[in-house]
């Protein structure tokens, strides 16, 4: 994997131009040489649509078929969860040799079915996806002044009650002389000046390296008789005008499909560490930083007024509470108010302290998770390049943390026992098995319309069964290996007594549950605006890489999420509500609500175009995924304040 390679120090200087859009190396991703004249393979991957968000097999279409059958590429477990299937193309090139006019293949008749199929792909708008030497391809499209990117090309368009599909492609390769200078200097193996261009040992020159793939889509009207006893790749007998703007090859029931391409090599100034810029240099990305930095400053400004106001006032009340002799103590509990009054009873065993125990170590894993997955992502150790890492790199380190969930949760159901460990076992079950359970309840029924539908997106049966021996294998017993470690370690003792009969919560003016809700609001504004552009990359097709800024906005949603949670916390205390385990749970976990009350706005007014119940029961299911994972993550980081802050605070007064 990739997160394995030796770590070198260059990385670290790579978050310094990641906010800067310029081309970094990407660790474990090393330039193909080709020589002029060697075979360059395209490769195709799933059809996908913004209108479905259903992705389907490229062959599951009357396309041309490779000479020497489909083979599925080498696929990591996170493409295959991600429902990439990565399959080689028909479609070959000879470095450095521009050909035009190839003939690729002439599809049997239409059937009904396919001519069907046909149409209802292209009125759900798909996309054809190829790749070369890991490049997805890139179409440009220029509007108004603007040329905007794409990546693919549709499978056709429709005009009236006519339909077109795109059965000519013009290819150009951006190519760039390969030179061991550009190793060296991007790898730190050695001066630039020492190195020497690496020439072919017959003579014939430095190799090139692929910088760039770009395809322009045609639908042309060709003679299928014409080239009846023609085979693949040979010569189409007449020339043929690639107009984009003009549409030609109108698609017909019991007629044959005839496919072509032509490509093209421009050598370029682009070098090999900056060739995915096209990619990553989406428009509006002046808008995505002032947002971000505006974000940052903001929330950064209310946190720090939250926390002076904060201190200033637990401070006050320390002050004064220490600085009365005991008689004048028992004579202010008598006639104030206040947390001070609960001092017997702010230890005292929640309701339903399994689960809260539960729940606190499937969050600190999750948490833990995704810290370390977007610190890897940010040093450019989960790029783009480098598909499924991401995914594969999650549950990697999700199942690594179960000996940290299980370690917290079984220490914190020792503590609320007063030191009785009994029950660990149970707790480290559960915790192994609360979360992954939920996650693979949504995954199967997702999984069921998917399969339904026939779509690659579908999680393979022999997949289930991997995913199953992981969790069983790995996760259970490195999380009751971490429950065993936390019974084994002391537990947290509380700095007072709790008294055997609980103190009677004073009729409250407003209910509880409605700051909890509102606490939420805080941290979700820390988030919103990050949030977008993580919605985009994930229901709109686009590339999202500024894990740069995403680890910033992580390390300020913890410090908002832990402040909220204490006010709260002091509040309920400060009204003689001693019952604030659960409360500061939920203060900082609701921001999970919020975040789906944004999913639910985003389906409506930016997904406008998604069609058909099984695509929004997939986006609400994978949605309810996400809120899920969040509220456990953000509950936790206000638990653990929460109970640090009133340990602190009880510790801090003087009693008999």
């Amino acid at each position: 994997m990739v997160f394995f390679w030796r770590f070198r120090l260059w990385i670290l200087l790579s978050l310094l131009v990641l906010p800067s859009g310029e081309g970094f190396y990407l660790p474990g991703s090393y330039p193909h040489k080709y020589l002029a004249g060697d075979t360059l393979s395209v490769k195709v991957n799933s059809l996908t649509s913004i209108d479905t968000e259903i992705p389907y097999g490229y062959y599951s279409l009357p396309f041309c078929k490779p000479q020497e059958g489909i083979k599925d590429s080498a696929e990591n477990l996170g493409e295959l969860l991600m429902g990439d299937r990565i399959e080689n193309s028909p479609y070959r090139f000879k470095m450095f040799s521009n050909e035009s006019d190839i003939l690729l293949c002439r599809t049997n008749p239409l059937s009904t079915q396919d001519f069907n199929l046909l149409k209802k792909r292209i009125d759900e708008m798909y996309q054809v996806n190829l790749i070369l030497d890991n490049l997805p391809a890139i179409r440009y499209t220029k509007k108004g002044e603007y040329f905007l990117r794409w990546t693919g090309y549709p499978v056709g368009i429709r005009d009236g009650d006519t339909y077109y599909v795109f059965n000519h492609l013009r290819f150009k390769v951006l190519v760039h002389k390969y030179e061991e200078t550009n190793v060296a200097k991007v790898m730190g193996t050695g001066d630039a000046s020492d190195a020497i261009p690496s020439l072919d040992k017959s003579g014939s020159g430095p190799g090139w390296m692929v910088v760039g793939f770009e395809v322009v889509p045609c639908s042309f009207q060709h003679d299928s008789e014409s080239i009846k006893n023609l085979k693949m790749y040979d010569k189409y007998p007449a020339k043929i005008q690639c107009d984009p703007t003009m549409v030609g090859m109108a698609i017909k029931e019991n007629q044959p499909v005839v496919f072509t391409y032509e490509v093209s090599f421009v050598e370029s100034d682009i070098k090999w560490p900056s060739r995915w810029d096209a990619y990553l240099k989406m428009e509006g990305a002046k808008v995505h930083w002032f947002s971000i930095l505006n974000s940052l400053m903001v929330i950064a400004f209310l946190a720090g007024i939250v926390l002076v106001i904060f201190l200033r006032t637990v401070r006050r009340d320390l002050t004064r509470y220490e600085e009365l002799d005991k008689e004048a103590q028992a004579q202010m509990n008598e006639e104030l108010s206040g947390w001070k009054l609960v001092v017997g009873d702010v230890f005292r065993a929640p309701s339903h302290p399994q689960l809260l125990c539960v729940m606190v170590g499937d969050g600190v894993q999750i948490l833990g998770m995704a810290v370390v997955t977007i610190l890897f992502a940010a040093l450019g150790f989960m790029s783009p390049a480098s598909r499924g890492t991401l995914i594969t790199g999650m549950l990697f380190f999700y199942m690594v943390l179960g000996i940290v969930a299980g370690y917290i949760a079984v220490r914190i159901w020792k503590t609320i026992r007063c030191g009785d460990h009994s029950g660990w076992v149970s707790v480290s079950w559960r915790v192994a098995c609360f979360f992954p359970g939920i996650a693979f309840l949504i995954l199967t029924v997702l999984n069921f319309l998917l399969w339904g539908s026939h779509s690659t997106g579908a999680i393979p049966v022999s997949l289930f069964i991997v995913l199953l021996l992981l969790w069983f294998c790995i996760s259970v017993p490195l999380t009751l290996v971490g429950g065993f470690l936390g019974a084994k370690a002391p537990h947290i003792e509380y700095p007072v007594r709790t008294n055997q009969i609980p103190r009677e919560i004073p009729p409250q003016k407003y209910p509880s549950w409605l700051l909890v809700l509102g606490a939420g609001t805080l941290p979700f504004g820390t988030l919103f605006i990050e949030l977008f552009f993580i919605m985009s990359s994930i229901w709109m097709g686009r590339v999202y890489y500024v894990f740069g800024f995403l680890f910033i906005v992580l390390i300020l949603l913890v410090v908002v999420c832990a402040e909220v949670s204490l006010v709260l916390t002091y509040m309920h205390l400060c009204v003689e509500d001693w019952k604030w385990w659960w409360k500061a749970f939920f203060s900082s976990g609701a921001v999970a609500i919020y975040i789906f009350l944004y999913s639910v706005n985003y389906l409506v007014f930016d997904l406008k175009s998604l069609s058909g119940p099984v695509s929004a029961t997939l986006y609400l299911g994978y949605s309810l995924f996400m809120v899920i994972a969040i509220m456990l993550a953000t509950g936790t980081i206000g638990f653990i304040s929460s109970f640090w802050f009133v340990h602190y605070l009880f510790s801090s007064v003087k009693l008999d």
